[in-house]
């Protein structure tokens, strides 16, 4: 099978500014960004189907090497109809962000940056504590031998273990 060169070409392109414009903050860039790539995807399961050969009908007399292979244009149809469902979204994304906002772009989330700001290592909260954490069960290991969970520190369990059960309420019985 040789594949052609111009076609892995435009295809590396498609992909490179589908991945380029998937990265931008407005939202009609972010739709051609996902049109290019599914784009791409279709010429790469274009290439994926070898040489173009007979239609895949059968006849007696035609050697099965001469046909053409249907699975690749199964996914093609597959992946245009997937692809227009995704732009049909997009664009009542698009339309519905223009109605509330007026704007194009997507906003900078205050909690985002805050998140993006911390620290990624708190020693309390990444420590290890035992398995068994409840009133019921007595741990008489040394705390080296102890089975632990990751990602919750000492301290937080304590913390948990000491805080009240909070009691269920029975429903209110109003009087009509």
């Amino acid at each position: 099978m040789s594949v052609n060169l111009t076609l892995l070409l435009v295809m590396g392109v498609l992909y490179a500014v589908g991945i380029y414009l998937l990265l931008e903050r407005s939202l009609t860039r972010v739709l051609l960004g996902l049109m290019l790539l599914a784009n791409a995807t279709n010429l790469l399961l274009l290439a994926t189907g070898g040489y173009a050969g007979l239609a895949p009908i059968f006849n007696k007399d035609i050697p099965p090497t001469e046909y053409n292979d249907p699975l690749p244009q199964a996914f093609i149809l597959t992946s245009i109809v997937i692809s227009f469902a995704v732009t049909a979204f997009m664009l009542s994304l698009i339309y519905r962000s223009w109605l509330l906002s007026r704007a194009d772009d997507i906003q900078v989330d205050r909690e985002d940056l805050r998140v993006a700001k911390q620290a990624l290592y708190d020693d309390e909260e990444d420590s290890e504590i035992p398995i068994e954490v409840s009133d019921f069960h007595e741990n008489n290991q040394p705390a080296a031998k102890r089975e632990t969970i990751p990602g919750i520190g000492p301290k937080r369990a304590v913390q948990l273990l000491s805080e009240p059960a909070v009691p269920h309420k029975k429903p209110r019985k109003d009087k009509a």
